[in-house]
């Protein structure tokens, strides 16, 4: 009886995957075959740069609309504040993590070995 049992639970089991399977496919068919960000191909330090190469955009951008702002060429109040907003939140994430990362080697430092 425990066999049959097993079995059950088995092909249970089975059709649980296969469920599961055919979704993903289906998800996949309506994606249309996009594909998530390549992790493999870039290195850490690669993505670091990047990273700090938008939050410094961000930074120019802000600027050049206030100056655009200042000068008349743009009357648009609100885009010269949400990209300042935009540049603030940038930098404070960039030196929140910079922080982190001084506090994980001082961590590190700190360890016996």
């Amino acid at each position: 009886m425990s066999a049959i049992s097993g079995i059950a639970n088995l092909q249970s089991i089975t059709a649980s995957q296969q469920s599961a399977v055919g979704k993903a496919e289906t998800i996949k068919d309506k994606l249309g075959g996009q594909t998530g960000p390549d992790i493999t191909g870039a290195s850490f330090t690669k993505r670091l740069q990047e990273s700090l190469n938008s939050v410094a955009q961000a930074q120019k951008n802000a600027a050049q609309s206030v100056v655009d702002y200042e000068t008349g060429k743009h009357n648009d109040l609100t885009k010269v504040m949400v990209d300042q907003q935009i540049s603030s939140i940038g930098f404070q994430m960039t030196l929140n993590v910079r922080n982190k990362a001084l506090s994980a080697y001082q961590e590190i430092m700190k360890m016996p070995v």
